[in-house]
Formats: structure tokens, C-alpha cells, sequence
């Protein structure tokens, strides 16, 4: 399993801006300062070569996001809702790079090893929260973010398998 963070750069956050806007304005909850959000993938059924080169070539775009696979780091005044869409739900997100994933792999596959098995991948959405929050507006939050129809708060567990 290999999982990568991607951040949009500054100049480059309007999902991020988006969110603090919405937040502080339609949900009127003052004691937010920002929002950050991150797009989570995990990635399955490939080299962990083939997963950096996806990670450069398919799930970012260097001149506006930084890529990690190392997990954001909360601070104290800081909540993390993370959440994703419910199993048998379709993710066109990940669809789309299981598809370019496959497409990677056959490119690169005389210099380096891509695994046997279909690639799969499980995306996730991350929104940051800082500022003095109530655990009530942090529920507040979730449920604006979170349509319980497609989507599911989850965790940042790294599973067994997708």
C-alpha cells in the first residue's frame, strides 16, 4: 500500500478558500482562522516506483501542489475532518487513476517492476480546521461537508488492502 498527500501551493487553494468562505459565512462560525485541504490516495496492486512516478505524473501537477507521503502534522488549535466516499459508491477520482495508473504502468514497464494485478486506488478528502472550534462546530462542519447519501467520515488508518 503506498499513500500519497497532495496539497494545493499557495495562489492555487480555491478548494481550501472555498471551504473557509463557506464555513465562516454560511455557516457563520467565527473562531475559524483557515482551512487547509488535502487530496489522500492510497494506492494499490503497484511498485512503490510506479506510485512515485504517479504521484509526480498522474495525482499532481508540480507547479501548483505539493506532494507528500508523509501525513499533515495537526497543530494544537487544529481538527482534521477527513472523509471519503461510501464502499460501491463511484469515485470518478479514482477511477480515473486506476486508468491512467494502468496506462503508467505499461509505459515504464521494461525499466521497472509494475506488479501483475490492476492498480487500485481510494481517494479521500482532508480539510484541515484552524482556530478555536467547538466540538459542536466541528459536527457543524461535517455535516456540511459530508453528504451521508455518497460520502463517510473516516480515519487516517492506512488499510491492509483497498
Amino acid at each position: 500500500m503506498y499513500r500519497i498527500y497532495v496539497e494545493r501551493k499557495e495562489g492555487f487553494q480555491s478548494e481550501a478558500e472555498r471551504m473557509y468562505s463557506e464555513i465562516t459565512g454560511f455557516l457563520g462560525i467565527a473562531g475559524v482562522q483557515s482551512v487547509r485541504y488535502f487530496n489522500r490516495y492510497d494506492i494499490e496492486n503497484t511498485s512503490d516506483e510506479v506510485a512515485l512516478l504517479a504521484s509526480k505524473r498522474i495525482f499532481s501537477e508540480p507547479q501548483s501542489d505539493v506532494v507528500t507521503t508523509d501525513a499533515p502534522v495537526l497543530e494544537a488549535d487544529e481538527t482534521a475532518i477527513i472523509y471519503e466516499y461510501l464502499p460501491g459508491q463511484y469515485d470518478q477520482r479514482a477511477d480515473s487513476a486506476e486508468q491512467c495508473l494502468s496506462l503508467l504502468r505499461e509505459a515504464v514497464k521494461d525499466s521497472v517492476k509494475v506488479g501483475t494485478k490492476p492498480p487500485r486506488v481510494r481517494c479521500a478528502r482532508i480539510a484541515i480546521i484552524k482556530g478555536s472550534v467547538s466540538a459542536s462546530d466541528i459536527e457543524k462542519i461535517q455535516h456540511y461537508l459530508i453528504n451521508p447519501v455518497d460520502s463517510r467520515l473516516t480515519d487516517d488508518k492506512i488499510p491492509e488492502t483497498l
